[in-house]
């Protein structure tokens, strides 16, 4: 149930573009102020902080991530891609809630697989889940970006992008 300060109150919009952060020596990563705000403008604090993919992690405010518990008791078309998936997110998976500092915990699994430990990373909103990325990661997303560009400006400006 929601507390009474956040009764009547509009939530805080996902923040937008993708921000620096860094992760601790203590495995917990430090959100950017924005990010803190829309956090705990959320109705439950509970996190679940996983990787689908072993390549980057995703902080789901939980009700995100009841929908994907959800997909999962009723998709029947690929099974047995559901299931790797799964198993990725709850063998790296682990419930967290943001501290006081705007610090979220991720498991030593986690950090480690994806070499993020005491690193700095990057993060964005995506769907309402907050992706983390290596900074490596990011780099090499970025240099991708920048050789397709303009191809995919001009099929996306012909759908309707301003």
């Amino acid at each position: 149930m929601a507390d009474d300060a956040n009764q009547g109150a509009v939530p805080e919009e996902p923040p937008r573009g993708t921000y620096p952060a860094r992760l601790d020596e203590k495995g917990r990563l430090k959100l950017p102020e924005k990010f803190q705000r829309y956090l705990a403008g959320l109705p439950e604090k509970k996190l679940f902080v996983t990787s689908k993919d072993r390549i980057m992690a995703t902080v789901y405010p939980i009700a995100i991530w009841r929908e994907n518990e959800k997909l999962r008791a009723s998709y029947r078309e690929k099974p047995n891609a559901l299931k790797r998936v799964w198993f990725t997110t709850q063998d790296l998976g682990s419930e967290a809630e943001m501290d006081g500092q705007g610090r979220v915990q991720f498991s030593t699994d986690l950090r480690r697989e994806l070499g993020i430990e005491n690193q700095p990373v990057r993060v964005l909103v995506v769907n309402g889940a907050i992706e983390v990325m290596s900074e490596e990661r990011f780099q090499a997303k970025r240099a991708e970006a920048a050789r397709s560009s303009e191809d995919d400006l001009e099929i996306l400006e012909q759908a309707g992008f301003k």
